[in-house]
């Protein structure tokens, strides 16, 4: 029996693996397969994420419909024995395509590359803060109107660098790594390194304030499950699985992602008369307002199914509520729309913000902000019934009844912090300023 287990954990194990490799390069890949010089190439482009998440919403609808009847009728291997098939599949398809693929040869280590640009600011700070050649440096890095340049030859192309300094604290900091020539050799960073290094810390702030929109679809996805248990879940002669909701979502997704491309964004570009359309943070900005929409209507339609329970004299019951599921699809409405706007503007903004050569390690934030949600999901759920079994009765998400829960406080909490959350990210997007604006205002000094 250990034995199996072991294998059972060391499959999951290298699953977990193998879908963070996937989904962190292949975005970047496919997006990489147009040529972003030209206005075609750009909107197709922008075209492709929404396509990405609409491909990753038609696999989810197959896992949980198709894959979840085989596991439930054939058996769990047969359901693995299937995923897997598939994955076997889809790779000689995927290579297919190899001698037409626009590859980029990976140089480097964009993580290296961050930590060696930190490490050479942190030393020359250190090193020479009391020597005469730390106070010029320091002079030199406060001014906000001065470039320093330097040459760099590969293969007899020399191409200018410059170091843009910036009034901020953070990037009089990082200015620093390459300041002083005295310092020790190992970290010893280019200009070029500096600046994308300030890039990727710019974007930062923009992924912190998406966390809490996975949070809250972490909290929909299992408490939702649990409520539609509780009530009737008969669509005409079907009788719906409650584990079968997160359809709705998917199907909101897949009906969503192509209507953005092919309707709202060509609206939007006649309107503004601008290329994009609905910039990349306006669209995470709607996604985010869609999540808080999401959570008022969540704690609504809590509040609508405990009043029916009380109502019907089955708070204490486990027959089902004379109630339908399909309230439930309300709250699926407005957070598989905020995951279309956020999830595919997330990873066109990482991609077309981030320096090309992290382009794969900043579209893997999406990911990243992804799983912190859902460990903050579960940390929020620990730390409220906590606090609540302290200075309460009983805790809020606790039992063995649902309807003795208080969770419709717990989602009217969730819609403040998430209003909390989208008036930080409207704080940081106000003060970003996109690339090609920087370029635009770098180029009198250049």
């Amino acid at each position: 029996m250990a034995g199996k287990q072991w294998v059972l954990f060391a499959g999951l194990y290298l699953v977990a693996l193998g879908v963070g490799g996937i989904k962190g390069s292949l975005p970047p890949h496919g997006a990489e397969q147009f040529d972003e010089k030209t206005l075609q190439g750009r909107k197709q482009r922008s075209a492709f994420f929404n396509y990405y998440v609409f491909c990753l919403s038609c696999g989810a609808l197959i896992a949980v419909t198709l894959v979840v009847w085989v596991e439930d009728n054939k058996g769990w291997q047969w359901g693995f024995g299937v995923s897997t098939a598939t994955i076997l599949l889809s790779i000689p398809i995927f290579l297919i395509g190899s001698p037409v693929y626009r590859t980029k040869v990976p140089i480097g280590s964009p993580i290296t590359t961050i930590f060696k640009v930190l490490a050479a600011a942190a030393y020359n700070t250190y090193r020479f803060r009391n020597s005469s050649n730390s106070a010029i440096g320091m002079d030199t890095s406060r001014t906000s109107d001065t470039t320093e340049t330097r040459d760099q030859g590969e293969g007899g192309n020399t191409k200018r660098m410059e170091l843009c300094h910036t009034p901020e604290e953070s990037s009089r900091f990082l200015n620093r790594a390459v300041k002083n020539k005295t310092a020790n050799p190992v970290l010893e960073c280019t200009a070029e390194q500096v600046e994308e290094v300030k890039i990727v810390l710019r974007i930062l702030p923009i992924f912190v304030s998406t966390i809490m929109l996975n949070c809250c679809l972490a909290q929909l996805s299992t408490f939702s499950v649990q409520q539609a248990s509780t009530m009737n879940t008969d669509l005409g002669s079907l009788k719906v699985p409650p584990a079968s909701l997160p359809v709705f979502p998917v199907i909101f997704i897949m009906v969503l992602a192509p209507i953005y491309s092919h309707a709202i964004i060509p609206f939007a570009r006649r309107v503004t008369k601008s290329e994009m359309g609905i910039t990349h943070l306006q669209r995470i900005g709607t996604g985010l307002a869609l999540s808080v929409v999401a959570m008022a209507v969540a704690a609504l339609v809590e509040t609508k199914r405990k009043r029916v329970a009380a109502d019907s004299g089955l708070v204490n019951s486990t027959e089902p509520l004379p109630i339908t599921f399909l309230w439930i699809a309300l709250q699926y409405l407005f957070l598989g729309s905020a995951d279309v706007f956020t999830l595919a503007g997330m990873m066109e903004f990482f991609f077309t913000e981030a320096p090309k050569s992290m382009r794969s390690l900043a579209t893997s934030l999406s990911w990243a902000s992804l799983a912190m949600g859902y460990y903050l999901s579960s940390v929020l759920v620990s730390l409220i019934n906590t606090i609540t079994s302290r200075y309460g009765d009983t805790p809020w998400l606790f039992g063995s009844n649902l309807n003795n829960y208080h969770l419709e406080r717990f989602y009217w909490l969730m819609c403040v912090l998430s209003g909390l959350n989208m008036l930080h990210y409207l704080f940081w997007a106000n003060r970003y300023k996109y690339s090609s604006t920087r370029k635009s205002l770098s180029q009198p000094n250049s």
